[in-house]
Order: structure tokens, then sequence, then C-alpha cells
């Protein structure tokens, strides 16, 4: 049970289409099978570790099943039960396959919708410093407000998972 010391990471650099602004300068990251979850209490042991992270503010739940996006702060999602199948970027976005153990860092601006929801994919959800979130839906007045908003979203100071390690610090400069 805990934190895995060799992790596999993805990278996703998905740009403006458009419609979502996306972030053309930080990509999104998916650690695979990264936590080795205990069997009670699993959501609450992600919350933990993203916490001691300073990304708070944190639910448990489910992804919503529309594509929505975050302009003023970063998101980060832990898998605790099943999986699913995420779309990022929009309606021509790529697909990805979240399961359990799973961590996927989302930067402010990239649009996410859960494609495969089931009441049996739970996750926890946390942004950095506990930052509040917006909800943006891809709508033309949204725009350019959203991209001023993205273009003034800070980096954290820590990877949700690895602190002052991992793939955070490595991908995401300005």
């Amino acid at each position: 049970m805990g934190i895995q010391k060799k992790y596999h990471a993805e990278h996703y650099l998905i740009k403006d289409n458009g419609v979502f602004p996306n972030n053309k300068n930080l990509p999104v990251i998916l650690y695979k099978s990264v936590f080795d979850l205990p069997f009670f209490r699993p959501g609450h042991f992600i919350k933990k570790t993203f916490a001691s992270h300073n990304w708070t503010n944190s639910w448990k739940n489910s992804m919503y099943d529309y594509h929505h996006y975050h302009s003023v702060t970063h998101e980060v999602l832990g898998v605790y039960k099943g999986e699913t199948q995420v779309q990022l970027g929009g309606e021509n976005g790529i697909r990805l396959l979240l399961e359990e153990g799973d961590v996927l860092i989302i930067p402010a601006g990239v649009a996410h919708k859960n494609l495969t929801p089931q009441k049996r994919f739970k996750c926890v959800g946390a942004y950095p410093s506990g930052k509040q979130y917006d909800m943006n839906y891809g709508r033309p007045e949204e725009r350019p407000r959203t991209d001023t908003n993205i273009a003034n979203v800070t980096l954290p100071d820590q990877d949700p998972v690895y602190g002052t390690q991992g793939e955070l610090k490595k991908y995401w400069k300005h």
C-alpha cells in the first residue's frame, strides 16, 4: 500500500481547438497505477496524499459527463474505484482510460469529459493551494475572459503525488 516509487507517466499537450482554449504550454500528465490503494478508505488515502502536497479543496465523486474546463486553476484527479474513458480537449480530443490507482493532472483550460459514466467509477479531485474553481463549457461568450484567466494561473509549488519531485516540475514551466 502506498505510492509507487517508479512510475509510468504519459504527457499530452492539448492546444486550442477554437471552442476550448485547452493549454498550449502545459501538458496533461497521466500517472498510470501510481497508487497501491488500501482496501479501506482508498479515497481518503488519495485525498490525504494530495493535501500533503498542498492540493486541497478536494471532493470525492465521479467526473461530469459533459465537456467543461476551469480557467482559474489546475485540477488533479485520483481514481480510487473502477475505471472509465475520458476525453480531453473537446469533441475531437484524445481519449484516455483511467483506472483505479491512476492520477490525471489537468492544466487550466483543458476541457475534460467522462465518456463512460458509471456509478462504479470514483475519483478524488483537488486544486493547488485549495483554489476555488470556475466552470466553463466552451461557449463563445466565455472568451476572451477565460483566456486571460488561464494566462494568469500560477504554477503549483508541488506535484500532487510526488511533492518536489515528479513530472510536474519537469514538464510545467512558463
